[in-house]
């Protein structure tokens, strides 16, 4: 049996789909009370656990071989930063230790390529940098950086566990309604709509999801994979999606220390209206950061073989096109905490 953690996100309920046509048995772990509508198609073993707390979640794990471990949290606002801590960090450690104690054969964690901090530009960045658990700033990176060593030091400790490091994911299925979802609809309009500077990685969540399902069988307990996909400005990936829905509208250019200004202000909006701001001062951050990255250990060794970025826009602008009306952008209350993909457990 297969445990899947974070099944209702956006790698999740493509993980969980996949496995589950490929005719495996799967449980997936939701929090309680949470919507796990993004699973019905797949029809997993639904249970209901915190990885906060360890009696439930171990009890979810008795009787899996198998763990993916891809629920965590990313926090916008300060009163959730410690929030995020714990599920990040002490929720990854004690899944850890429930796979120790009810015999997991494999731990595959999904951590992320902001865990390697913020290299220098002349950088490339691969598996042989160090996880930046001392990251100036904190927040998001930091735990992910924190949890990754965690799982590193229990490969040591003689656990057979697996880490995977995906950069910006996209594609379809984004029922949670992603920050890049969020702009991919935005930018499917036919009205004028704003860009700016930078750049990023992304990679398609299919390819993300094969890649962790080849892990199950070729990965190397202790190490780190990185999955990038293809780097683009922003500009670009807007000329994608307007392209693929063959759409033409004008474009607003706002220069990159304008975008600094407004994020602040966007920041304080998302927090009243409850709803997520197009940027961000963490996202300018990202866009603006080196995303030089090397993928070829996840090749030589996953068989990781990441899609024409062409394929991923246009079938996500179809998926979109079919189902924004039903994917609402609005934050979701769970166990007493506004969440949205910047302040959510996911993937």
């Amino acid at each position: 049996m297969i445990l899947v953690t974070g099944a209702a996100g956006h790698i999740g309920n493509v993980l969980v789909r996949e496995l589950v046509r490929r005719g495996h048995f799967v449980r997936a772990l939701a929090l309680p009370g949470e919507d796990v509508s993004p699973l019905a198609d797949s029809k997993p073993e639904i249970v209901e656990a915190n990885i906060l707390d360890y009696p439930a979640l171990k009890a979810a794990m008795k009787g899996a071989k198998v763990v993916f471990h891809l629920a965590s949290l990313v926090a916008l606002v300060p009163d959730q930063f410690e929030l995020m801590q714990k599920v990040n960090i002490q929720g990854t450690a004690n899944i850890i230790k429930a796979c120790f104690e009810t015999g997991v054969t494999r731990l595959i964690y999904t951590s992320s390529i902001h865990a390697y901090g913020r290299p220098d530009k002349d950088l490339i960045i691969d598996e042989s940098l160090p996880f930046d658990t001392e990251i100036g700033g904190g927040g998001y990176d930091q735990t992910k950086a924190k949890a990754s060593e965690l799982v590193r030091e229990a490969a040591k400790a003689g656990l057979n566990a697996v880490i995977l490091a995906p950069t910006g994911v996209i594609g379809p299925y984004d029922f949670k309604r992603s920050e890049m979802g969020e702009m991919t609809n935005y930018w499917m309009k036919s009205t004028p709509t704003f860009s700016l500077d930078g750049g990023y990685d992304f990679v398609d969540v299919r390819d993300v999801v094969e890649a962790h399902i080849n892990a199950m069988e070729r990965g190397e307990s202790g190490q780190a994979y990185l999955l990038p996909g293809h780097r683009v400005t922003v500009r670009e990936y807007r000329r994608l999606i307007q392209e693929a829905c063959k759409t033409c509208s004008r474009e607003i250019y706002v220069p990159i220390k304008l975008a600094q200004v407004f994020a602040p202000l966007a920041e304080r909006f998302y927090r009243i209206s409850k709803t997520r701001p197009r940027f961000t001062r963490y996202s300018i951050v990202t866009l603006m950061s080196n995303s030089v990255i090397n993928g070829a250990k996840a090749v030589e060794v996953l068989g990781f073989q990441p899609r024409p970025i062409e394929e991923t826009v246009r079938d996500s602008v179809e998926w979109w096109s079919k189902n924004a009306e039903l994917v609402k952008p609005s934050l979701r209350a769970v166990q007493g905490v506004s969440r949205s993909r910047q302040s959510a457990y996911i993937p």
